[in-house]
């Protein structure tokens, strides 16, 4: 008999309503997350250009190239890179093959995150968390967008279902299985995937069967997987001379260690160390002027750690921060519900065995819950709202729980039903606050989902005599309009965000009337975190000046590279609509040590090649004048010593094309 069988017999002998609950939950996820998917074209071009090159050269897709010629890497461990390069390996290049395996990622979270709750709470628990997750504005954001965070929580839900597996049985392969699920994770986002080991560190050490000497070699067992899964990449382009593989984007002495412990890693946490030009003291200059930014602005002023004291991403680290005007409209919808669903499930479970599965659950999702609020909250480094779609499953899964644990409760102490009210009326009353920070979006929603939210919970906090099957059904359909009013406001929420254009490196979720909408968007209004905020400074394909992209190729000849730019966001767009390797000189903004001139002049003389384009200041995205051409991180020549002397070389030692690229494209054909 083979394994499959006895899964097959199982889901045949559920209750009808039971069988059909999984795939409500596909289809839900299939709407939110595929629906009208090509709106954002290329969405992020710096992920859409790496996923282009992957597709050309398997070299490229190992190391995470931008470039198929393999000049340098994303400043990202190359995971996803894999999924988006096979997707356009498989299906052609287009913002469809690129954005495809996001919405898959999402689709298998949802279903893998009902498989994991029902395993220890029932299906209607794991409805609701199903439910709750596709509905998380955070989680239509990125499972519909190209940067890796889709298939980080892929990857950390299925370790936790693995991990779930691996307390009912009496051998380690479950176990083995969840370390290497978030090892590959930490290929995905580096140090971003070990948020979740504390928690399952805690649920092993507790809940596991056995005596303490088998839980501590499981435990063993499991952070050896995790290391192995983890290591095995860093460890080959650590091994390999730096001549034989790309430049590791992000770096400061191309070494993906140093990106490990530095700007993906630690300095996230504590705030950038200068590393590559990104956290120089004093950062970026105050207020620079929005004129040429698509979405206007300009950044707040800068402080110690580069891009100014508290992340400009995320506002203000501090306790409240989940709750700001950056990250509330991504992931705080039904935080209050969750806080309260983890302590009534907790009280649901006093004087529970040590095995507890029930108690488990609690623990591991209470766990990843508070890591990641904790983190997210008080991170001083570059602070993203969108990395919140890491905390939703833990979320979803805590609203889930706390309302059949608070229902349950409810049999044995006749006013627990007050629990289900609290969290019913907390949520609904900060989703109404939510919703005021975009006026005119849906306005009286919020205040009827707080007036439906007081009329389910009177009727829930009721006690019930036992019995009494008429009251009963009446709890039984106010609980129902409870989690309606709960979810009401994400879920306009997620739904504003379904097919909404976004560009760039920092997206936002919800309507574009949202205050405090951070810098992604393709541009919107301006004024500094408003609707667009930054806008799109990871450049568009479409924009391409398709003059400049048919000089190029007509003139490329045996050149391993199109054109050298001086930075990943220039050289996407042109990379995309060329189909071409274009050398992303300083990486995503230019700031890279690399290439240094020697580099540059060897590359040149060597025949590999011979467009440059410096001192870009129009005809990108940012328009005439602006900041948002050809350039470095805003325009320009990149950042630092070495792109000042690349840039000043071929300034001298090259010749300007005259009427194409606006006086910033240089042929160093014949440069000396």
């Amino acid at each position: 008999m083979t394994v499959a069988a006895p899964v097959a017999r199982d889901f045949a002998q559920r209750p009808r309503l039971e069988r059909l609950a999984p795939l409500a939950l596909a289809l839900v996820a299939v709407v939110v997350y595929v629906w009208d998917l090509a709106a954002s074209g290329y969405a992020n071009t710096y992920y859409s250009a790496a996923a282009q090159a992957a597709a050309q050269s398997w070299s490229a897709m190992f190391f995470g190239a931008i470039d198929a010629a393999g000049f340098i890497t994303v400043d990202k461990p190359p995971a996803s890179l894999w999924a988006m390069g096979l997707s356009v390996r498989i299906l052609g290049l287009s913002p469809f093959a690129v954005l495809l395996p996001e919405a898959l990622a999402g689709i298998g979270s949802v279903l893998l995150l009902w498989a994991v709750v029902r395993r220890q709470f029932g299906s209607a628990a794991a409805l609701i968390a199903g439910l709750a997750l596709a509905l998380t504005p955070a989680a239509a954001l990125m499972f519909r967008y190209n940067n890796p965070d889709a298939l980080l929580v892929l990857l950390l839900v299925g370790a936790a279902y693995a991990l779930v597996r691996a307390l009912d049985t009496d051998r380690f392969r479950w176990l083995v299985l969840a370390g290497v699920l978030v090892g590959i994770a930490f290929l995905t986002k580096y140090l971003q995937a070990y948020l979740v080991l504390p928690g399952f560190a805690l649920v092993w050490l507790v809940a596991a069967p056995g005596g303490l000497r088998r839980r501590m070699a499981g435990l063993a067992v499991a952070a050896g997987s995790v290391l192995a899964a983890s290591a095995w990449w860093v460890v080959i382009v650590e091994l390999l001379p730096a001549g034989s593989r790309p430049y590791i984007g992000g770096s400061t002495n191309n070494s993906a260690l140093d990106l490990v412990l530095g700007y993906d890693g630690l300095g996230r946490i504590f705030g950038q160390g200068g590393g590559a030009g990104r956290g120089a003291p004093g950062g970026l200059p105050g207020g620079l002027p929005g004129g040429g930014l698509p979405g206007g602005g300009g950044l707040p002023g800068g402080g110690p750690g580069g891009f100014g004291g508290a992340s400009p991403f995320g506002g203000t680290p501090g306790p409240l921060r989940m709750f700001n005007a950056q990250w509330g409209g991504e992931i705080s919808w039904l935080l209050p519900a969750a806080g309260v669903g983890l302590v009534g499930g907790l009280v649901g479970r006093i004087g529970a065995a040590r095995t507890d599965r029930r108690l488990a659950g609690l623990l591991l999702w209470g766990s990843w819950a508070v890591v990641h609020v904790l983190v997210f909250s008080l991170m001083s480094g570059i602070a993203h709202p969108y990395y919140a779609v890491a905390l939703a499953p833990a979320v979803a899964a805590l609203v889930g729980i706390g309302v059949v644990e608070l229902w349950r409760l409810r049999e044995r102490i006749p006013y627990a039903g007050l629990g289900i009210g609290l969290m019913t009326i907390a949520s609904a009353a900060w989703s109404w606050q939510l919703l005021e920070r975009a006026p005119t979006f849906l306005p009286g929603l919020g205040i009827g989902a707080v007036f439906l939210a007081v009329a389910a919970a009177i009727v829930v906090a009721v006690p019930v005599a036992a019995g009494d099957a008429r009251a009963g059904r009446i709890a039984q359909g106010a609980v129902v309009v409870s989690l309606a009013a709960m979810l009401a406001g994400s879920a306009v929420w997620t739904a504003a965000t379904v097919g909404k254009p976004l560009a760039g490196g920092d997206p936002s979720a919800g309507p574009a009337s949202a205050l405090g909408g951070g810098f992604g968007g393709p541009g919107g209004p301006g004024g500094p975190g408003g609707p667009g905020g930054f806008g799109n400074f990871a450049g568009d394909a479409a924009g391409t000046d398709q003059a400049l992209v048919d000089y190029l190729l007509a003139n490329q000849g045996a050149n391993d590279w199109l054109v050298a730019v001086s930075s990943a966001n220039q050289a996407g767009p042109l990379q995309l609509a060329s189909g071409s390797p274009v050398m992303a000189m300083g990486g995503f903004n230019g700031s890279d040590p690399a290439p240094t001139l020697d580099q540059l002049k060897a590359y040149i003389g060597a025949g590999r090649l011979r467009f440059v384009m410096v001192g870009g200041r129009d005809g990108g995205p940012g328009g005439p004048g602006g900041r948002g051409g050809p350039g470095g991180f805003f325009g320009g020549d990149g950042v630092g010593t070495v792109a000042s002397e690349r840039s000043a070389w071929v300034q001298t030692a090259c010749a300007v094309v005259a009427g194409v690229g606006s006086g910033s494209l240089y042929d160093c054909g014949g440069a000396t």
